[in-house]
């Protein structure tokens, strides 16, 4: 068995694994069901399409796709963190899940965890305060 022929059959089978990872990816990143579920799913498909681009790069022997699927990667990483940050930002998550981010990361399900400062003042209205003192 030749290297150029063992190269053929593992450029095949990269390439038969690639695209049922990529019909798996994109069923997440239509199906969800939550926002992070999505951009992970899109994450996945710069690496699957990397991975596309470094088989053709094999077969083709053309060495500049290499540059092509490092600069993909790189504007990968960036949009990604960029969705992260809109994820911060919204503070919504999915169905009914909230971002827990600074001083509401206590908080359970959105609710503050913070108690309301008390200003002196009671909550009681002044007919009440005056019926309590009689």
């Amino acid at each position: 068995m030749t290297p150029e022929l063992i190269v053929e059959y593992a450029s095949i089978f990269a390439i038969f694994i690639l695209v049922i990872a990529l019909l798996m990816t994109v069923y997440r990143a239509v199906v969800g069901p939550t926002l992070p579920d999505r951009i992970i799913a899109l994450d996945m498909l710069v690496g699957i399409v990397i991975g596309f681009i470094a088989v053709i790069a094999l077969r083709t022997g053309y060495t500049l796709y290499i540059d092509i699927a490092i600069a993909l990667g790189l504007v990968g990483f960036l949009a990604t963190v960029a969705f992260a940050r809109f994820i911060l930002v919204r503070g919504v998550v999915g169905e009914g899940e909230q971002v827990q981010s600074g001083p509401q990361r206590a908080a359970v399900k959105g609710k503050a965890a913070r108690k309301p400062a008390k200003t002196g003042k009671s909550s009681k209205s002044a007919a009440a305060r005056g019926k309590e003192v009689n």
